[in-house]
């Protein structure tokens, strides 16, 4: 079945890890989205990831409640190893090969960040699993999928939220609001559409590199967008 990219990098919230529940890791949520990124991977898609850690520990709000930010922000990329090795565990449960790299140093539970073998492992079709963000404090893990997605040379990052898209207007609160089917960055820009953070959001534009903003919670929305469909919002040059 063609696919419209070969290369991809998916950014998970550690959020999308929960569920419905208040904190940590939801097995359930967990194994469904693992089934979704098997399929596609079966397909011949090469993809990468990057997960949050916002469902264990959230570096800005322990920065906010009195916490050295750098001190905050090294413990949210400690999270997001744990969300890496659950869902590098999953995978395995599932079949599927997979790697996690890190970009802190903790050889013992996880390998080092390593471009040019996270390359080798992507193109091996194995599904690469970046934890630790970009590795310093005070960059979001938006950024480190921006910067992972420029680094291995990604056709397309794909932001999955709790949202199918982006919208004029907040659909919780506007029942009149519409999704755009895609839209440029300099457009997103002019409208104040916070679509990643403002670092993550300047290197793809830079880069020339498209968003595609989707729901990961909408059961085949991850195939339906690598086949191209109109699925979620597209954010282009």
């Amino acid at each position: 079945m063609p696919t419209a990219y070969k290369r991809i990098l998916l950014k998970l919230s550690g959020e999308a890890l929960m569920g419905d529940d208040a904190y940590g890791i939801n097995q359930g949520v967990v194994s469904r989205i693992v089934a979704e990124v098997a399929e596609v991977s079966r397909l011949g898609v090469e993809i990468g990831i990057v997960i949050g850690g916002g469902n264990i520990f959230r570096g800005m709000a322990g920065a906010a409640s009195g916490m050295d930010r750098a001190t905050a922000d090294y413990m949210g990329m400690m999270a997001t190893i744990m969300n890496a090795m659950a869902l590098g565990d999953a995978m395995r449960v599932a079949g599927v090969a997979a790697r996690v790299q890190s970009a802190l140093n903790v050889e013992q539970v996880v390998e080092p960040y390593i471009r040019n073998k996270a390359i080798r492992y992507l193109e091996e079709g194995k599904i690469v699993i970046f934890a630790a963000g970009t590795g310093n404090p005070f960059f979001t893990t938006d950024t480190a999928a921006a910067l992972r997605g420029t680094e291995m040379e990604a056709q397309i990052v794909l932001k999955a939220t709790k949202v199918d898209g982006i919208y004029s207007a907040d659909p919780n609160k506007d029942p009149s609001a519409t999704r755009y089917a895609n839209i440029s960055f300099d457009e997103a820009i002019s409208r104040n559409l916070q679509v990643m953070d403002a670092t993550a959001f300047a290197l793809c534009r830079d880069q020339k590199l498209p968003i595609k903003v989707f729901s990961i919670f909408k059961p085949g929305a991850l195939m339906r967008v690598v086949q191209g469909e109109d699925e979620g919002t597209l954010v282009h040059i």
